[in-house]
């Protein structure tokens, strides 16, 4: 007859580790809190994890090691990626006889050594050893010098405040590694410092962090050099891309719920110089949902953007460079439209955000599911709107003009710097100009200006003449106006800005502007044509908003780049 297998507590209790009634509290506690009993007795101090991983070995008849660090050679760590050691909390011990040996904290879980054998193909003999010690040397392993500080150092002049109030949720047993605590520091602190995105850039003699706030970046952090793979590593994975691949640029998502938020990061790996450059777009879904009142329109501006958006046909097109605003413009303006008796359908690349309410499709064309095959295809859905990510290409252009010229209507991005060239661009991609004459109905062009800070706005006693001669201030309107800088502070980071708002040049085409796509004409004469009707250029725009007390003229230069401009207004001087 088979002998029975002691039970764990047994084990333990006639070794003389612990009493019979502290097996009896941890078989309580276990009942009440879902726990094995292992965890219960070392939860509540009655042993040691190192008692009960001996005992677990003894009991699945498995061998049990005591880690050190002369075992954990930085060639036999090599047999397992680090990927797998991360997820799996394992430690390879070497190889004999064919096999490979790896310590696991767990007897009972088989699925790990399933995975362990289909990814390395190859047999394992697995040993025990406590979970405890084999986090601290996954941690060691992960930081190149055999560091035993708790953290990655970080220059201290550089290092922010400490971020108590945003908290990063991870996966249970992840918090306690230096690694990942040093990559949710960084991603708590870019959420509560309002960035838009992270930098993380390897240098020669260090690792760089910026942050871009308000569209400026800010250097805060400097990693050192050692940390430059463990920190890529983490970030592949948490992004679910191949932590292998070091030649080629790779991008990934991840989800995060951070302060009770669930923010995306779209991630980006650029293999450089000195090692991959990492870029985490930090998308906030509250950032889209602002409205359109409270995107910096002038009250003539909106009232024709109002009309625009709700024509039953035609092409509306935001233009401006990356990171000016065009996708929370349009997701704006079909919020607007987002009613029960409207199909929207969008093509994007990517699917920035979800609403509820729009078919949004994403862009892959690695399978050939291309902007022109999508917008093809929802063309059979009957829509009633659609958005088009970014007109890119002749066929991509002429497909969405067929569809506003039966009776949809298009809304679509394109790389100009301001509207009236848009016109130009279309034709030069190839699309015939009378479409263009024909399908366009307003092209809007913007850029985001930091606003002044509310906390240490104050009146600008004597503001920089150069920048007033540049946006061409009158001195009636300096006087009239009201022409206010923030001191800096701690609101702002003593910036002075905090925040962003949209400054606009809203081209509506009329007879003439379309005859003039026609005939080809060039972007001066449409802009000064438009101009003519009525539009207000972007740095015009850019000061009513600076009369307004709400940026600088130093802010809508440097947006407006009208550093050609100044050069004008010193020759003529």
């Amino acid at each position: 007859m088979a002998q029975r297998k002691k039970q764990l507590g047994e084990l333990l209790v006639s070794w003389g580790v612990v009493a019979p009634e502290s097996v009896s509290s941890a078989l309580q506690h276990s009942a009440e809190n879902g726990k094995r009993i292992g965890d219960s007795l070392v939860e509540l101090e009655m042993c040691s994890e190192d008692d009960v991983a001996k005992a677990l070995a003894t009991q699945f008849d498995m061998e049990y090691v005591h880690l050190t660090r002369e075992m954990l050679n930085p060639e036999v760590i090599e047999l397992i990626p680090q990927e797998l050691i991360l997820r799996h909390m394992v430690l390879p011990l070497g190889r004999a006889n064919g096999r490979l040996r790896v310590v696991i904290p767990d007897p009972l879980d088989l699925d790990t050594l399933d995975v362990l054998r289909f990814r390395l193909n190859q047999e394992i003999d697995t040993a025990l050893a406590a979970p405890g010690r084999i986090k601290r040397y996954i941690d060691r392993m992960l930081a190149p010098e055999g560091s035993d500080e708790a953290m990655p150092s970080i220059d201290e002049e550089a290092s922010p405040d400490p971020v108590d109030e945003l908290e990063v949720e991870v996966a249970e047993g992840e918090e306690d590694a230096p690694i990942i605590r040093l990559i949710n520091m960084l991603i708590a602190t870019a959420v509560k410092m309002r960035a838009s995105d992270i930098h993380i850039e390897p240098m020669a003699d260090r690792v760089r962090v910026r942050y871009r706030i308000d569209g400026v970046c800010v250097e805060r952090e400097g990693i050192q050099l050692n940390m430059r793979a463990p920190m890529t590593t983490r970030l592949k994975i948490m992004a679910g891309v191949d932590i292998a691949e070091r030649r080629l640029p790779q991008d990934g998502r991840i989800k995060l719920r951070i302060g009770g938020s669930d923010i995306d990061f779209r991630v980006s790996c650029l293999p450089a110089y000195h090692g991959e450059s990492v870029v985490l777009r930090i998308l906030r879904p509250d950032n889209v949902k602002i409205g359109i009142e409270a995107m910096g329109f002038e009250e003539d501006d909106y009232q024709r953007f109002q009309s625009i958006i709700k024509r039953p046909n035609g092409i509306f097109l935001v233009t401006g460079p990356t990171g000016s605003g065009k996708t929370t413009t349009l997701y704006g303006a079909l919020q607007e439209l987002n009613r029960p008796d409207v199909k929207i359908i969008t093509a994007e690349d990517p699917v920035e955000y979800n609403f509820t309410g729009m078919n949004q499709c994403q862009v892959r064309e690695d399978i050939g599911l291309t902007f022109s095959r999508i917008l093809r295809s929802m063309l059979r859905q009957a829509p009633n709107v659609i958005l088009v990510g970014e007109i890119r290409d002749r066929e991509v252009g002429e497909v969405a003009i067929q569809a506003a010229l039966t009776g949809h209507l298009v809304f679509s991005t394109l790389h100009t710097n301001d509207a009236p060239g848009a016109i130009t661009r279309l034709v030069d991609m190839g699309i015939k100009p009378f479409l263009v004459a024909s399908s366009i109905q307003a092209i809007m062009a913007q850029r985001l200006v930091r606003i002044i800070c509310k906390e240490c706005k104050q009146e600008d006693p004597a503001p920089d003449r150069y920048f007033l001669r540049v946006l061409e201030f009158g001195d009636e309107e300096i006087a009239n106006g009201h022409i206010s800088r923030g001191a800096g502070c701690a609101a702002c980071d003593n910036t002075g800005y905090k925040g962003r708002l949209g400054i606009f040049e809203m081209m509506q085409m009329d007879s003439q502007l379309r005859e003039l796509a026609f005939n080809r004409a060039p972007t001066a004469q449409i802009r000064k044509v438009a101009r003519a009707a009525g539009m207000k250029s972007l740095m015009e725009d850019g000061k009513r908003k600076v009369l307004r007390g709400i940026t600088t003229p130093e802010e809508i230069v440097r947006i407006c780049k009208a550093e050609s401009l100044a050069e004008a207004v010193e020759d003529e001087e």
